[in-house]
């Protein structure tokens, strides 16, 4: 296992193989991720604690907004525009995906990456 910082919490990366990857992101109360898409990438994650606030953008280019609570799952499909955040409190979601850990198209992002 190993342990990546990031500017609004870690993740733990627990699975790492050339077919998928296994993390738990640790998302601090009032951070967010960066609005992005992955060109290959799909993921799938389940909220294990806190109420993730997730933003899509649907087939129309519309942004709209979803809250996830612990124990709910979502599947984020290539291409498709999104961003994971916190609110009031810390959010832990668990993640597994395909091994394209660099596939990121930030679109937006909080912290100037």
């Amino acid at each position: 296992m190993r342990i990546v910082k990031k500017p609004w919490g870690h993740e733990e990366i627990w699975a790492e193989t050339d077919k998928y990857c296994g993390k738990i992101l640790y998302i601090k109360a009032g951070h967010r991720l960066s609005l992005q898409y992955h060109e290959k990438k799909t993921e799938t994650v389940r909220v294990m604690q806190g109420t993730l606030h997730l933003t899509l953008q649907d087939t129309k280019g519309v942004i709209f907004d979803k809250r996830l609570q612990a124990g709910e799952a979502y599947h984020v499909a290539p291409n498709t525009r999104h961003r994971f955040g916190a609110g009031e409190h810390d959010v832990v979601i668990v993640e597994v995906s395909t091994p394209e850990l660099d596939d990121i198209v930030r679109l937006q992002d909080d912290y100037s990456r």
